[in-house]
C-alpha cells in the first residue's frame, strides 16, 4: 500500500516541518459565545499491545472496538459505554491472518434490532495489498459469533477492505468497501484496472441479498464512511478522476438502488498517489454533515459542509481546521444541527488530535485539544448517552496503546 500514498507522504512530511496553511475559510468566524468541547481522558478497556481502534454509535448506544495483538495472534475485542464506563472487552474472532493496519481498521456495530455485527480484514497470502473482508454477526450482545462471511464473490486475490457497515432500513445489515478486482492481472476483459466501490446488502436473516458496484473509479485507500438519514442511507468517499483529480462524493441508497455519485465540493485536488485520508459523514433526520480534507489549493484544509435534505445538495463549505492540518477527520451531528469535528494537526514535530463544535452559519468553537500523539494518527470521534468519545492510538515505550476520552455534551 505504500505505492500508492508516497506522493502524499512527501507532501505530509513537508508540512509537519513547515507548520504552514491559509488562515480560515469558506464561510468560517472567528466570534463564539456557545458550547466548547471540555476534553477529558477515560481509562481505556483495552489492555497490552492495541492498535486500530473504531467507535460506532446507534443512537446512544456506543461500541469501541480494536485489535490486541498477543503470542503472534491478533485478536479483535469490542466494549460498550455504559453509565459507570467501558464494559468488559468481549471477543469477536482471533487469527494470525488479520491485516492489521492503522488506516483501514475493523468495526463493530449495533443493529436495530440488538444484532451486533462486525467486519474486519484477512489477509489472502504474502502480498499485503491482497485481503478480503470478512462479516459475523452476534444475536447475544457478542458473546457468540457468526461463521464469517465475505460479502464479495470475485474470488481475485485483490483488495477488498476500507469497509463501512450499516444498516438498512427495514432490512438487516449493509455494507461497502473499496473492491480491486479491476485490478487483477486476470480480470476479464473490459475491467479498467481501477479501484471500485461496491456494495452488499444482508437480510435480517443474514442472508446476502444483493452485491453492487457504486462507482468503478475510485481513490484506492481513503476510508469510506456512512451514514442514516430520514430518507435512506447516505455514503462518501474520495472519487478518483480519469485526470487524478480525487474529490469527495457521495451516493444515497434510495429504494433499494444507489444514486449517481454526486459531489460534495469541486475541491480541484489532483494528486497522483492516495493520500489515504477518507471523508466522514453523519446524519439525523435530513440533517447531514460531510468532513473532509484536501490539498487543492494549499498544504492540507479540513472542512465541513452541511445539507438539510437527506444529502441531494450541500452547503459552502466551512473551515474547520486553523493550519498545519493533516486530516484525518470525524464528525458527529449534535441535537441541535452544529456539528463536532475532529482532526490531526503537525505542531512543533508531532501531532495534535483536536476537536472543535462548527455551527451551520459557520461559528465555531475554539479548538480543543484531545491528544498529542505521536505517527500516522486516525482518530475517532462518537456520541454516547449525554457525551462525546474519542479514541485514538498512540506509542508508548515501543508499544502501541489504545486511548480513550470523552466531553460532556450540552444539556
Amino acid at each position: 500500500m505504500k505505492s500508492r500514498f508516497a506522493a502524499w507522504s512527501l507532501g505530509a512530511a513537508c508540512l509537519a516541518i513547515c507548520g504552514c496553511g491559509k488562515p480560515p475559510a469558506g464561510g468560517a468566524k472567528d466570534a463564539y459565545s456557545g458550547w466548547t468541547p471540555a476534553v477529558q481522558p477515560v481509562s481505556s478497556p483495552a489492555s497490552g499491545t492495541t492498535t486500530a481502534p473504531q467507535l460506532t454509535n446507534r443512537g446512544d448506544r456506543a461500541i469501541l472496538s480494536w485489535l490486541e495483538t498477543a503470542d503472534a495472534r491478533t485478536i479483535l475485542k469490542f466494549a460498550e459505554r455504559t453509565p459507570s464506563g467501558w464494559s468488559e472487552p468481549r471477543v469477536v474472532a482471533s487469527g494470525s491472518d488479520f491485516v492489521t493496519n492503522a488506516a483501514d481498521v475493523p468495526s463493530v456495530r449495533a443493529l436495530a434490532d440488538g444484532t451486533l455485527a462486525a467486519h474486519w480484514n484477512r489477509q489472502y497470502g504474502d502480498d499485503p495489498e491482497a485481503y478480503a473482508l470478512l462479516l459475523s454477526w452476534s444475536k447475544d450482545g457478542g458473546s457468540t459469533w457468526s461463521q464469517p462471511a465475505t460479502p464479495h464473490h470475485d474470488s481475485t486475490k485483490t483488495q477488498h477492505g476500507f469497509g463501512s457497515l450499516f444498516q438498512v432500513p427495514g432490512s438487516g445489515l449493509g455494507v461497502i468497501w473499496l473492491d480491486g478486482r479491476a485490478t487483477d492481472p486476470g480480470a476479464p476483459d473490459g475491467a479498467n484496472g481501477s479501484m471500485g466501490l461496491w456494495a452488499a446488502v444482508y437480510g435480517a436473516d443474514g442472508r446476502e441479498v444483493s452485491e453492487a458496484p457504486i462507482d468503478t473509479r475510485v481513490c484506492e485507500c481513503c476510508q469510506t464512511s456512512v451514514a442514516e438519514t430520514a430518507e435512506g442511507v447516505i455514503a462518501a468517499y474520495r472519487d478518483r478522476s480519469a485526470g487524478e483529480v480525487r474529490d469527495i462524493y457521495v451516493t444515497r441508497l434510495v429504494d433499494g438502488g444507489w444514486s449517481a455519485p454526486a459531489i460534495v465540493h469541486n475541491d480541484g485536488w489532483k494528486i497522483t498517489g492516495c493520500p489515504v485520508n477518507g471523508p466522514a459523514v453523519d446524519a439525523r433526520g435530513r440533517h447531514v454533515a460531510v468532513a473532509w480534507f484536501t490539498a487543492g489549493a494549499s498544504d492540507g484544509e479540513a472542512f465541513i459542509a452541511f445539507s438539510d435534505d437527506a444529502g441531494r445538495t450541500f452547503s459552502r463549505p466551512i473551515r474547520v481546521d486553523e493550519g498545519a492540518c493533516r486530516g484525518h477527520l470525524d464528525v458527529e451531528l449534535l441535537a441541535d444541527g452544529s456539528a463536532a469535528v475532529s482532526w490531526t494537526e503537525s505542531t512543533e514535530g508531532h501531532s495534535q488530535v483536536k476537536v472543535r463544535r462548527v455551527e451551520q452559519n459557520g461559528a465555531r468553537s475554539p479548538a480543543a485539544s484531545v491528544a498529542r500523539v505521536s505517527g500516522t494518527e486516525y482518530p475517532r470521534l462518537a456520541h454516547g448517552q449525554g457525551e462525546l468519545l474519542f479514541t485514538w492510538s498512540e506509542i508508548e515505550n515501543g508499544h502501541s496503546r489504545v486511548r480513550t476520552a470523552r466531553a460532556s455534551l450540552p444539556k
